[in-house]
């Protein structure tokens, strides 16, 4: 398994990570959870080192399965994980659970995922959703004091836009993002990706096969159970099924070239990118697991990626990736229609300056 570092970190994980949410939230009811075990180890054997989860799968449950499973492995794998939500109330299904920030929730949070995770430093820790109501700057001086503390390693964030990633930054430095980028769901290019460039961070592309839709095992006719995240999402709607299957068609033309799977184009087209993109798809299934790390070993070639952004751009994805409540949950929509000066921010990002100025260039984060 070929190895990648997440921007200017010294973070090195395996090209392809594991996300572990479908395990036991969101996709239907928790999978066996010996079944999900024995594939998290057989992930590693097959070289993966880098797994995602988050206290607010299950809740709890999630973590408490890559903790059990991964205990074997301390020191050959690296564990994310992500604090943000209110899971004090009953209904925690995904939209459903508020958002809290504030500094001792933050603490709290990580003490339950060092236990439920069985380690004594996290490895990764992201702000799953940014919190209108706690400055981010609160938020990153709070995780700046876990790390000293030797209680986190390394500090993320998760749809977060460009204003509250430069802020966190100033405080302290991030090593990661992750955002929901994939070749249905390319708004981080615009404003994110540059960014993440210029201040050297890793992208971790979440849902990076459209959620199971660039795999080419959907159509119209697909249905989804009630448990199912997806059977509240716009875009997989019948007639969003239908009308995106050009983008289908367009992966399978790559691979019948490549003599490779459409997800397994879709994953080397995100690897391709940069080399500091590290996609984390997610599968509760073996086969799907070596279709997936076999996506590391496909080479497209500037023809292949000309091709493909060509035939992309005229494919116009039908439906919203999340419901309107959701979306507003992400750091981009938070931010929509602020200014800031992002080159004069850039240049002084690294100043007490930047510090001082951030609340007064746009507000809470």
């Amino acid at each position: 398994m070929q190895k990648r570092k997440l921007g200017k970190s010294n973070l090195e994980v395996s090209a392809i990570g594991l996300g572990c949410m479908g395990m036991s939230f969101s996709y239907g009811p928790p999978k066996d959870k010996q079944e999900m075990i024995m594939l998290l180890r057989a992930a590693v054997d097959r070289g993966i080192t880098f797994f995602d989860t988050a206290e607010v799968y299950g809740p709890f449950t999630n973590e408490e399965l890559v903790g059990e499973a991964l205990a074997p492995h301390r020191g050959r794998v690296v564990i994310a994980t992500k604090f943000g939500f209110d899971l004090s109330g009953k209904d925690t299904r995904p939209g459903a659970a508020g958002l809290n920030s504030q500094p001792e929730h933050i603490k709290q949070a990580v003490e339950g995922s060092l236990k439920r995770l069985k380690v004594e430093t996290i490895d990764l820790l992201y702000q799953h959703r940014v919190d209108p109501n706690v400055p981010i700057e609160d938020v990153a001086g709070t995780v700046k004091e876990l790390i000293q503390q030797g209680k986190v390693k390394h500090f993320g964030l998760s749809e977060a836009g460009v204003q509250t990633i430069c802020r966190a930054h100033a405080v302290q430095p991030l090593t990661a993002l992750q955002s929901e980028y994939s070749l249905w769901t390319r708004t981080p290019e615009k404003e994110v990706i540059p960014t993440l460039g210029e201040l050297g961070i890793g992208l971790i592309p979440y849902s990076p096969l459209g959620r199971g839709f660039l795999t080419g095992k959907m159509d119209e006719k697909m249905t989804f159970d009630s448990s199912d995240f997806r059977s509240t999402l716009p875009r997989f709607t019948p007639e969003a099924l239908k009308a995106n299957q050009a983008l289908i068609d367009l992966l399978g033309k790559i691979g019948q070239r490549k003599k490779a799977t459409p997800a397994q184009i879709a994953l080397a087209w995100l690897l391709a990118q940069k080399p500091w993109i590290v996609p984390i798809p997610g599968t509760t299934k073996l086969h799907r697991l070596d279709e997936n790390i076999g996506a590391v070993a496909v080479e497209l070639t500037v023809d292949d990626l000309s091709d493909i952004e060509n035939a992309a751009s005229k494919i116009t994805v039908q439906g919203d990736r999340y419901p309107e409540k959701l979306e507003q949950m992400t750091g981009r929509k938070n931010e929509r229609g602020q200014y800031v000066n992002q080159k004069k921010w850039l240049t002084h990002r690294h100043s007490g300056k930047a510090r001082r100025q951030g609340r007064r260039m746009d507000g809470k984060s």
